[in-house]
């Protein structure tokens, strides 16, 4: 199914909002234990990882815009928070 419903019922509401939490908690934990690595290559994986859960993240949240405005723009600051690479990723990724 590559569109969702026009209905979503209270339980998949629930489990969305399940799967946006464990993105967000997979994206602290990306940022912090990327910041914690020496090896340049391990910063850049880091990086990567966390732009591909923020899109997967982004993605849902835009399924959901519809119905849950309020909710979106709450974990919409959360997100857009979280720095987009561990300290030093970036500059490693642009010396490969």
């Amino acid at each position: 199914m590559l569109q969702p419903p026009t209905i979503v019922s209270t339980k998949d509401l629930l489990y969305l909002k399940d799967i946006l939490t464990w993105q967000l908690l997979t994206l602290k934990q990306l940022h912090h234990y990327g910041q914690k690595m020496k090896m340049p290559a391990l910063k850049q994986l880091a990086g990567q990882l966390i732009e591909m859960h923020r899109q997967h993240a982004q993605t849902l949240l835009g399924h959901l815009k519809t119905d849950n405005a309020k909710g979106v723009q709450d974990f919409q600051a959360r997100l857009q928070a979280m720095p987009a690479q561990p300290a030093g990723a970036q500059a490693m990724a642009t010396r490969s």
